[in-house]
């Protein structure tokens, strides 16, 4: 009997898109440290200062906080995070946020890991191509059925309202689970659209999940004051409406290694999540929480945002100039988030593989990651099984301009290697 038998009692768990093409940099030489490197494939911001503005380097730890925090998170947090939402999104209306509709938990997995693992016996719609963890974090809960809905290319990577209505009653969907903004399309849900997706939601008593970690990264052209989106700006009543809000510190604060995320929704929810937590992860940090209370700021958060906005929005110009002059082909520009969703079919035929793609990029000290990862069970795509994103990687636009201008050069070396 081999002496690794104890691995038969141990389901393999697969690997999300970024922890795979990170093992693989790493084993190729990759450090963060190391400046040489160009790490297009992490969804990380910039999270240098702009404009001169200096951001914390260091976290005090006082002794009152090295004890446990509440499993649901820092009170003075939860008000904090309730007041953002109030203040940006419910003025003049009836129904506002308490710290009984938050519950803060250690980033936005943790946070869906919660709520997924309340759900019963039900099927729940996603969309593909979406976020790389979704597929693997759905397969864990086995108690509901994951339905994979895709978005096609032909409408820009969006559905439309009526098709989406179809998608919930012909497949008997009870939930929803929504990136808006989409990643890796970088498309966007808003306004009017937004709102007609909230009341299908509460006209149906469809539990719509909204991922809204790039909700601050929207570069339509508003003028002086920056675009932030929410559904929950369209929710009638917080405590009926079945809308369902996670977001958190990462993105839109551009603090990732800060681990801290929440649940927004209606208090019977938030308490049936929070007593997931306690046997789940036991909470976020109590330190970083009482940071972050400092961090969202509503008196700031437009400036600062508009501030992010200006600086990705030229970034994202810069990238897609240089990546269609290479040949990627860019079906729907992105709207929003910091992604862009490329192509590869006209490149050299070896690099039209996303696999291979990643592979030779590598070599060039560039990190990208393959599409093949945005579709069902990426784990065995990379089996060489077909996939319908075969043919397309993504590209990030969130690192400074030095690393993107080093990283689409070294691109460019590997495009040429194979002309």
């Amino acid at each position: 009997m081999s002496s690794k038998d104890y691995l038969n009692y141990l389901k393999k768990m697969p690997k999300t898109g970024v922890i795979y093409v990170l093992e693989k940099a790493y084993d190729a030489g990759y450090s963060p440290l190391d400046s040489s490197w160009a790490n297009l494939g992490q969804g990380a911001p910039d999270t240098e200062t702009f404009n001169g503005k200096k951001r914390k380097k260091t976290i005090e730890i006082n002794s009152h906080n090295s004890e446990y925090a509440p499993v649901a998170g820092r009170l003075d947090l939860r008000k904090k995070v309730a007041d953002y939402y109030n203040t940006m999104f419910r003025k003049g209306k009836k129904s506002q946020y308490s710290y009984k509709n938050v519950c803060v938990a250690g980033g936005g997995r943790v946070a869906l890991s919660r709520l997924v693992a309340t759900l019963g016996h039900i099927n729940m719609g996603h969309f593909i191509p979406d976020y790389t963890a979704y597929e693997e974090l759905l397969s864990i809960f086995q108690n509901f059925a994951p339905i994979p809905i895709t978005l096609k290319k032909e409408n820009n990577y969006k559905m439309p309202i009526s098709d989406l209505k179809d998608e919930i009653i012909n497949k008997g969907l009870s939930a929803m689970l929504i990136s808006n903004p989409c990643n890796p399309t970088g498309q966007v849900i808003q306004g009017e659209e937004l709102k007609n997706w909230v009341t299908l939601a509460r006209e149906l008593r469809c539990l719509s999940i909204y991922d809204e970690f790039y909700s601050h990264y929207i570069y339509s052209d508003t003028g002086k004051k920056p675009l932030i989106l929410s559904a929950a700006e369209y929710i009638d009543d917080i405590n009926e409406d079945p809308i369902v809000i996670i977001n958190g510190l990462s993105k839109n604060w551009r603090s990732p290694g800060w681990r801290v995320g929440w649940l927004l929704a209606s208090e019977e929810i938030i308490e049936r999540v929070s007593s997931t937590g306690s046997f789940l992860d036991g909470g976020a940090v109590h330190s970083l929480q009482e940071e972050a209370v400092k961090l969202i700021n509503p008196k700031t958060l437009l400036k600062d945002t508009k501030e992010i906005q200006d600086v990705f929005k030229e970034k994202r110009e810069y990238c897609l100039k240089r990546l269609k002059e290479m040949g990627f082909i860019i079906d729907s520009e992105p709207e929003a988030t910091f992604y862009i969703w490329c192509d590869l079919s006209k490149l050299p035929k070896k690099l039209q593989d996303s696999q291979t793609f990643f592979l030779e990029c590598l070599k060039e000290k560039v990190i990208t990651v393959p599409g093949i990862f945005f579709d069902v069970n990426p784990g065995k795509r990379r089996l060489k099984k077909h996939s319908r994103y075969n043919n397309y990687t993504r590209i990030s636009f969130g690192p400074n301009i030095t690393t993107l201008k080093k990283g689409l050069k070294n691109i460019e070396k590997v495009i040429k290697k194979f002309q």
